[in-house]
């Protein structure tokens, strides 16, 4: 199991963002295995540890710390994929949300969360939330991804109906960093940090607002054409991966329990004890695999320094980790990584 991967419709988004910046990125792509043929194929993918490292080598190369933002503003419904396309031809902002956040598994998977659409729970007009899976702890090779997912899904909202004013608050998990004015020249509403999850707040009323662009006779082809793919991910999955994609997003600071996974995936514990028997497993297997392979990823992908990992894995300390990490390689983390 990796951190995960996208479509390399994102790497467009970054090619048409340093265009803009006057760039040249040729030589910077051609580091990171990135061709013109790689970037018009379909079923390309880019390992997410790997985009990191190209967005932090891009705002390096042009000294501008919200390329993020940068790159929401370039984004498109097309660059979202599949998803892009299906809110491209929804009949409202409540179906164009939906198909952003439902479909995303088509377009890109990170085992660390999965965005999602809801309306908050309070009483009176509902407002619609449109949420950002956590990337904690952050660092300066992932405050781009946020920035750029967050107001990418705003620029296709503006796009799809007409207007960024249906947006009415922006939240991020993350302190203010050193260019917070930036925020403020990007998006036209009220922008808040240290927030419990990465949002986008999205006014009641407006829910029903019409697509500029809807068609819903290819809006169904299209969402009919998207189930049946998605069924066919999903299937696909063998019920111990099942179980270790919802045993990652439960890693943090304490290790996750069988009733924990059970309640992610609706399934009495039991039940899940005999099917990972079954595949000739058991629950402890799948969680230090799952462990494992993270761990290892995380090492060799990223600069996570040996404390955030130990956090993220759902260790006590740091101590913990590392002899957790030779008992699974035979090296000590720093080794590895080195």
């Amino acid at each position: 199991m990796k951190l995960g991967e996208i479509s390399v419709s994102y790497i467009e988004i970054i090619a048409k963002t340093m265009a803009k910046l006057d760039c040249d990125v040729v030589e910077l792509f051609e580091l990171y295995s990135i061709s013109p043929a790689v970037i018009a194929s379909p079923d390309a993918r880019i390992s997410i540890p790997k985009l990191l490292l190209l967005g932090h080598a891009c705002i390096k190369l042009t000294g501008t710390p919200w390329l993020g933002l940068e790159m929401g503003r370039m984004t498109a419904a097309t660059n979202l994929g599949v998803p892009g396309l299906i809110a491209l031809t929804a009949g409202d902002l409540r179906q164009i949300c939906t198909a952003i956040t439902h479909y995303e598994l088509l377009n890109s998977f990170n085992v660390r969360g999965q965005s999602k659409f809801y309306l908050a729970q309070n009483e009176g007009p509902r407002d619609g939330i449109l949420e950002f899976y956590s990337l904690n702890p952050y660092n300066d090779y992932n405050y781009f991804v946020v920035d750029s997912v967050l107001l990418g899904w705003v620029n296709v909202i503006k796009e799809l109906v007409g207007s960024a004013d249906v947006v009415k608050r922006v939240c991020f998990e993350f302190p203010a960093p050193s260019y917070v004015d930036k925020y403020h020249e990007f998006f036209d509403c009220e922008v808040l940090f240290n927030q419990p999850a990465n949002q986008l707040v999205i006014d009641a009323a407006s829910l029903n607002k019409p697509c500029i662009s809807s068609c819903q006779s290819l809006y169904r082809l299209l969402k009919r054409e998207a189930d049946s793919e998605l069924a066919s991910v999903q299937l696909g999955l063998s019920f111990t991966e099942k179980v270790a994609r919802s045993i990652t997003p439960l890693l943090n600071v304490s290790t996750p329990t069988l009733e924990q996974v059970a309640e992610q995936l609706n399934i009495a514990p039991w039940t899940i004890r005999r099917n990972l028997i079954n595949e000739g497993g058991s629950f402890q297997k799948v969680l230090n695999d799952t462990r494992c392979d993270l761990a290892v990823s995380y090492v060799s992908s990223t600069t996570l320094s040996l404390g955030e990992i130990a956090y993220l894995l759902g260790f006590g300390s740091s101590t913990a980790f590392q002899h957790a990490f030779k008992r699974w390689t035979g090296q000590a983390p720093g080794s590895y990584r080195r």
